[in-house]
């Protein structure tokens, strides 16, 4: 799995207020959740981020509140994939159920300026700077979860899951309970 675009940088310990305010949580449509993205922390980041972007983050990304609707806003915009040097553990487990990748790196903030363009590899945990020719180790994302990333989601992987033969225990008893058995 690998993601390709330009970095948008921002700083550390971006909280999910900070990414989405709380009076925007009256929906859950992560298009108009993307027009207020950012909003109070820089205005004009929401309008620099492009489809395909990646943001390049530093300590603690959407610690605070545990709320989807962060996750959420950030793929509104089209963001392709979060580097950062560490995540809120909350918000990673959120934005991988809502299928936004995300992925630790710590040397990237440092070596990572705005606008460059980046080539981030899942599944090898790296991130390859091509406009600066360096590389930063980071930490590879579990084969379960880069499934969940392929299926769209947790959603997504659960109803793949119910499709396919040989279904997981969880998703055979899940059925069971709603076929009323």
């Amino acid at each position: 799995m690998i993601a390709r675009g330009r970095a948008r940088v921002v700083g550390h310990h971006i909280d999910t207020d900070a990414i989405i305010p709380a009076r925007y949580l009256v929906t859950a449509d992560p298009g108009d959740l993307a027009r207020h993205a950012f909003e109070d922390l820089d205005p004009s980041l929401r309008d620099r981020v492009g489809g395909g972007d990646i943001l390049v983050a530093g300590e603690n990304f959407g610690q605070g509140s545990s709320r989807e609707h962060a996750p959420l806003a950030i793929k509104g915009l089209g963001v392709a994939a979060v580097v950062a040097i560490s995540f809120a553990r909350i918000f990673y487990r959120n934005a991988f159920n809502i299928g936004l990748p995300l992925l630790e790196c710590p040397d990237a903030h440092a070596g990572v300026r705005d606008g460059d363009a980046l080539e981030v590899d899942f599944t090898a945990g790296a991130v390859r700077n091509l406009t600066r020719e360096e590389v930063y180790c980071g930490q590879p994302i579990p084969e379960f979860m880069q499934r969940l990333l392929e299926s769209g989601g947790l959603v997504g992987y659960i109803r793949a899951q119910r499709r396919s033969p040989g279904q997981s225990p969880v998703a055979e008893r899940q059925s069971s309970v709603e076929e009323g058995r």
